[in-house]
């Protein structure tokens, strides 16, 4: 079993190792997020209000 020391020396090495995204990648990737996210909000709300305006003449009100 290894001491918390050895293992936090281990995670420093591996962050040698990680490839961080440039700060133009980062941002294009937050962008299609984002543009997905609310699309998919769009949608949704789009649906909600059919299947409610469905529910409203079906019940009468």
């Amino acid at each position: 079993m290894f001491s918390p020391f050895t293992y936090l020396k281990h995670v420093r090495e591996e962050f040698t190792h990680i490839v961080w995204p440039t700060n133009r990648t980062a941002i294009g990737h937050t962008l299609v997020v984002v543009f997905i996210a609310a699309l998919i909000a769009l949608f949704v709300g789009l649906l909600d209000y059919l299947f409610g305006s469905i529910v409203s003449r079906i019940i009468g009100g």
